[in-house]
């Protein structure tokens, strides 16, 4: 067995471990209570209780009373407050836990007959695709399915054969990116790539609030050789493409690509808000050759 599919196969394993570990008590791991959570929300939107009034036509003498916890919300007030703060759904839910309901939202996996809808989409997209990658990973870029050239392109850079599938669970693909053993071995501009990966992750750890899953995987990438150091300052320079391309050398083989990250319209599941659909589209003719003699 290689190297690289050690990586994938400890990957696997470390997320099963964590998931086993951290879900029991996850749905109420961020907030002691409501008004913590409020405050949270309201400072990192940079809310005034004045404006949250404003926005969510309650009084501001109410909303100051709840943050002090002087009065108790009621499910519908939590819920109007989550839009007017545009709290993500899984964070609404936190906030109504915290304040004693049970949440609003709910949480199917993507094999569920209720969400068959959304994985047909999925599987559309995917395959519209082709020739070239896409993915769809979850909030933490843990991978949930991936295209043909996806697959191909993994195994290629992780040396390994052709058969083996790609696990459907259990990948994180940002590990995978920023491992110094798995696929940044390859990346020629790892640095700039990985600034902009952990920009992602950073923006769900704020969401999250310390003590996250969000927070964790932040702490873990961070703690990869090199990657704090070199992606503290970012490529500024004018000269560069208008989008950041990532760049792979392998096997006398150079490839150059960009992506797209597209979610779902109006979800009201946690899951499906959470989908992002990453597809990656060549940066030059060469790449866009080397995709379709792969094909």
């Amino acid at each position: 067995m290689g190297a690289q599919q050690t990586v994938v196969k400890a990957a696997v394993a470390e997320h099963a471990v964590t998931r086993q570990g951290a879900e029991p008590a996850a749905r109420n791991r961020y907030f002691n209570d409501f008004a913590t959570a409020l405050r949270y929300w309201r400072d990192k939107r940079g809310y005034s209780q004045l404006r949250l009034s404003t926005e969510s036509h309650i009084s501001q003498r109410h909303i100051s009373f709840l943050e002090s916890g002087r009065s108790q919300p009621s499910r519908e007030l939590i819920l109007k407050l989550g839009t007017a703060l545009d709290i993500p759904l899984r964070q609404r839910n936190v906030m109504l836990l915290a304040a004693g309901f049970a949440p609003a939202y709910q949480e199917r996996k993507l094999s569920d007959p209720e969400l068959s809808a959304v994985k047909q989409a999925l599987d559309f997209m995917l395959a519209q695709q082709a020739p070239y990658p896409a993915l769809v990973v979850d909030r933490l870029w843990n991978l949930v399915m991936s295209n043909g050239p996806a697959a191909m392109m993994i195994r290629w850079l992780l040396d390994m054969p052709e058969s083996q599938p790609i696990p459907r669970e259990g990948v994180n693909v940002l590990k995978l990116m920023l491992d110094p053993q798995a696929i940044r071995k390859y990346l020629v501009n790892w640095q700039d790539v990985g600034a902009d990966l952990l920009h992602w992750i950073q923006r769900e750890a704020m969401s999250d609030g310390p003590g996250s899953e969000a927070t964790s995987l932040l702490e873990q990438l961070i703690a990869l050789p090199g990657v704090k150091a070199a992606t503290q300052t970012p490529n500024l320079d004018a000269r560069v493409l208008p989008f950041l391309a990532m760049a792979i050398r392998k096997d006398d083989v150079e490839l150059n690509l960009f992506t797209s990250i597209a979610t779902m319209g109006t979800p009201h599941d946690v899951t499906v808000h959470e989908l992002r659909i990453e597809s990656f589209f060549p940066a030059d003719a060469a790449t866009a050759a080397w995709f379709k003699s792969r094909a």
